[in-house]
């Protein structure tokens, strides 16, 4: 995503959560979306943690050499965070940013330690109900939302050609 002005990226952050919505996202789901971020990730020689939840289960996680535990405890802040205000953490982040609010933790009320209001972290929707949730870490807000939001279009378009058959 290119870095556009506040008023600009929130609403393409809104109209990418709008138009990610599944009929269906089982487990071979799952794994198809992380397999395809390793992928994506490595054609790029972008050093990525990767992980995508099911409700309250870990479906895939997979981490490329150059990662550390840091990024796993970054994606599982970033979940926290998508969870909790259900939206992209990168649209949580641009929002508070859009009305001035440097310490968003304490403005929101939330443990520090426990969210991370930073990019890279995107619900898993059918319909308009959040069943999951795919992070990645490693990049840089943007890269990291952009990767994820690609793997998922891509998903996407396949599930909708498929139901097409």
């Amino acid at each position: 995503m290119p870095i556009l002005d506040a008023p600009d990226i929130l609403s393409a952050l809104s109209e990418q959560d709008n138009r990610l919505r599944f009929a269906r996202f089982e487990h071979d789901d799952a794994l198809a979306v992380g397999t395809r971020i390793i992928e994506l990730a490595r054609s790029r020689e972008q050093t990525i943690s990767t992980s995508v939840w099911l409700g309250e289960q870990l479906v895939f996680q997979a981490a490329l050499a150059g990662t550390s535990a840091d990024n796993d405890s970054w994606m599982n802040r970033k979940v926290a965070t998508v969870r909790h205000f259900d939206t992209a953490s990168l649209s949580i982040m641009k929002r508070l940013e859009a009305y001035g609010v440097t310490d968003p933790a304490t403005h929101r009320g939330v443990d520090r330690f426990a969210y991370a209001f930073n990019g890279g972290a995107v619900p898993i929707r059918i319909g308009a109900t959040q069943v999951g949730v795919v992070v990645a870490s490693g990049v840089d807000d943007y890269v990291e939302h952009d990767l994820v939001v690609e793997a998922l279009d891509e998903h996407l378009a396949s599930a909708r050609g498929a139901a097409e058959l």
